[in-house]
């Protein structure tokens, strides 16, 4: 039976999808200093990537645009329905990232950048080893999250309602979880959001 976060997160990111797209690709584009954290990890990288949690696809065309073997992946069939239809070159396919459809091993970086947000943290462990399951020894992982020890139950996002939780991190907590899972992180980077602190974590598969 799939968890009830699984569900109230798809239907909450279908419902607000439209305009979430109109709003994020633009914040995206401002935001000079995660995306250099983006650079680090194409450069770094070798093999094929997939972007768990890719809502509307720019962070994978942006992947795509320096030279990754990049696809997405996303819970909420209408964000791949929006990603397909803005970024036709690219795959996208529906699914979650707690379940991947890859092979072990299979491929060379994840990407999750902010899609652990709705994730409760007592699944995070299992998460992060289904990410160690489908890289390659070596292989690279960069996870983008809210800083905070909360969870948020908010009642309307992107004008309209949803109905699922959210989770603040600390990035100590994260690397150590990281750590349990077979990653070594390699760098970090921490910054002042517009609304709350954020931070990114590079590590690699040991």
């Amino acid at each position: 039976m799939e968890p009830s976060y699984l569900a109230t997160t798809r239907e909450s990111y279908d419902t607000v999808a439209e305009d979430y797209t109109t709003r994020v690709k633009p914040l995206f584009d401002q935001e000079p200093v995660s995306r250099a954290m983006l650079a680090a990890f194409a450069e770094r990288v070798r093999g094929p990537v997939v972007d768990v949690g890719c809502g509307p696809g720019h962070v994978t065309a942006h992947l795509a645009s320096l030279g990754v073997d990049v696809s997405g992946v996303d819970l909420a069939p209408k964000m791949v329905e929006i990603a397909r239809r803005q970024y036709p070159d690219l795959r996208f396919d529906v699914g979650s990232m707690t379940a991947l459809d890859v092979p072990d091993g299979g491929l060379g970086g994840l990407v999750a950048w902010w899609s652990i947000f709705h994730l409760p943290p007592e699944v995070l462990p299992a998460v992060f080893a289904e990410f160690r399951r489908t890289l390659a020894p070596g292989g690279h992982l960069l996870i983008g999250f809210h800083v905070g020890d909360a969870r948020l139950s908010p009642e309307t996002a992107y004008g309209h309602p949803v109905s699922y939780d959210a989770y603040l991190l600390q990035p100590d907590r994260v690397a150590g979880l990281l750590g349990q899972a077979g990653f070594e992180v390699t760098a970090r980077l921490t910054m002042d959001g517009k609304k709350l602190p954020q931070a990114c974590l590079l590590a690699r598969a040991v």
